[in-house]
């Protein structure tokens, strides 16, 4: 908002006459609001200026034109496939279309020929004796396991209350040594005044 008698844009864009240009360059001078004003629609005019000329175009499309409109066969694929019962009835025509395929090239099954008569395979223990066999094997290796590890920890609590033994000692050493460097102290101390009866 210009404060001068007259508009700082018409002085901008050199409308005013002589006298009147005259007068807002004065003005422009003592008013600080009006001169941040001026220099910042030369600012506009200098950026406006700077940007490179383009043509204009001759006319703008819309989207209701026939060139946005989708051709005879996307509307038909569209339609297609925008419902239910037709994209059901497509998914199970080409499932069918698969399965007679695989059907027609799968090739026949092979039958092993046998010239030789294998000899007979071992018997084998019946499923009750070998899960009771599995069972007495899996009890036996939890046993070492469980006995190992027993032992282990045996070994380990034995080895801390050794340690916690000899460390105890080693404190009781220290008082007893404590104690007599005291004793030792009070027998070479310096001499007690005598306390006078009265």
């Amino acid at each position: 908002m210009s404060c001068s008698p007259f508009d700082l844009k018409d002085y901008f864009l050199e409308e005013l006459g002589g006298a009147e240009r005259k007068e807002v360059e004065a003005h422009v001078q003592a008013c600080r609001s009006c001169r941040e004003e001026l220099n910042r629609l030369r600012l506009t005019g200098t950026t406006l200026l700077s940007l490179r000329e383009e043509e204009i175009p001759r006319r703008i499309a819309f989207v209701s034109d026939p060139v946005f409109e989708p051709s005879l066969w996307r509307r038909w694929w569209m339609g297609f496939w925008n419902t239910p019962a037709r994209l059901g009835f497509g998914s199970a025509a080409l499932l069918s279309v698969a399965l007679v395929f695989f059907a027609v090239t799968r090739p026949a099954p092979v039958q092993p020929v046998r010239l030789v008569q294998a000899p007979a395979a071992p018997a084998m223990p019946a499923p009750l004796a070998l899960s009771a066999a599995m069972e007495a094997r899996i009890d036996q290796a939890a046993d070492r396991a469980v006995a190992t590890r027993t032992q282990q920890l045996v070994a380990e609590v034995a080895a801390e209350r050794q340690r916690l033994l000899m460390a105890a000692t080693e404190v009781e050493f220290a008082n007893k040594r404590q104690h007599a460097f005291y004793m030792s102290a009070a027998d070479y101390g310096p001499p007690r005044p005598a306390v006078e009866a009265k």
